[in-house]
């Protein structure tokens, strides 16, 4: 009995442990003293496109119309991307600076639930505090617009919001993200713009059975989220035959260099970079050949 009692004690407290290690995390507070700062809407537009947010939440004619409902399918189900629009009953337009930087970099909703990593805050834990501000500022200028997303269509356990909390800890990267950064055409810069904003990994990545990115393989290629192809590697061993000017050239025309056009998903990437500076993509490009 005392065996069984000791087992029983041992297993409640494992239960609370876990429970409390999977709470949703708080802002941190250095973060939601920056966010209070006022911010640049244009600067916020070029950001907008860089992270790619039109593809996911807005009409396809119309990257200002951010109600969302875009099915996302992924191997444990679909879910359907949310109104970020500023509607005050659909959108985001009651959310404060503090709640949409903690949406960002900690995958929390004003509620205090975890947000599914369809979302790619593990990408966006990167971004800088000026560019997240700046981003919240543009979002404030658009319409806002009505209309709900359907709920994820997930089942058990998968449809466990606490469970999300336990895969942040075995996943989600420690953040430590700069107050700002400069913009270049350098490799360094593009190395921040492929691993925060433009979330490359996302696609280029190989996860695991736990839909975890598997860090040591980053940006080899992967499986596309939807089943249907395979997004290439793009580390500088998979862009050997390339060069920087060919890659380049390809994110801003589409063109590979024999004569290939880039498809699919990366249809979408290419509309978002098309509004981006040129200093930019020279940044990728340069970045993605240099590896560093």
């Amino acid at each position: 009995m005392r065996a069984l009692a000791a087992f029983v004690a041992l297993a409640i407290a494992g239960a609370v442990a876990l429970w409390l290690l999977t709470a949703p995390s708080r802002l941190d507070a250095d973060i939601a003293r920056e966010m209070e700062k006022p911010g640049d809407p244009h600067a916020g537009e070029i950001v907008f496109y860089t992270g790619g947010c039109a593809s996911c939440h807005a009409k396809p004619d119309d990257p200002t119309h951010l109600r969302g409902g875009v099915e996302l399918k992924t191997p444990f189900g679909s879910i359907f991307t949310p109104n970020i629009s500023p509607d005050l009953e659909d959108g985001i337009g009651r959310w404060t600076a503090q709640d949409f930087a903690a949406s960002i970099y900690d995958g929390v909703d004003p509620e205090g639930r975890h947000e599914y990593p369809a979302f790619p805050y593990p990408s966006y834990r990167n971004m800088a505090v000026a560019d997240v501000r700046d981003l919240w500022a543009f979002l404030r200028t658009l319409p806002p617009v009505k209309g709900r997303a359907p709920p994820p269509g997930f089942s058990f356990p998968y449809n466990v919001r606490r469970a999300v909390g336990a895969w942040k800890l075995l996943y989600l990267p420690r953040m430590a993200p700069p107050e700002t950064v400069t913009v270049a055409d350098t490799a360094e810069y593009g190395s921040y713009l492929v691993h925060g904003a433009g979330h490359c990994g996302e696609c280029h990545t190989p996860r695991d059975f736990l839909g975890g990115p598997i860090a040591t393989e980053a940006l080899t290629g992967a499986p596309m989220p939807t089943g249907k192809g395979k997004a290439p590697n793009i580390t500088p061993a998979g862009l050997k035959k390339w060069s920087e000017d060919d890659v380049e050239t390809a994110l801003s025309t589409g063109f590979t260099p024999d004569g290939d056009v880039l498809g699919g998903a990366m249809g979408d990437v290419l509309r978002n970079i098309g509004h981006l500076p040129k200093g930019y993509v020279t940044a990728i490009a340069r970045y993605l050949k240099a590896g560093r």
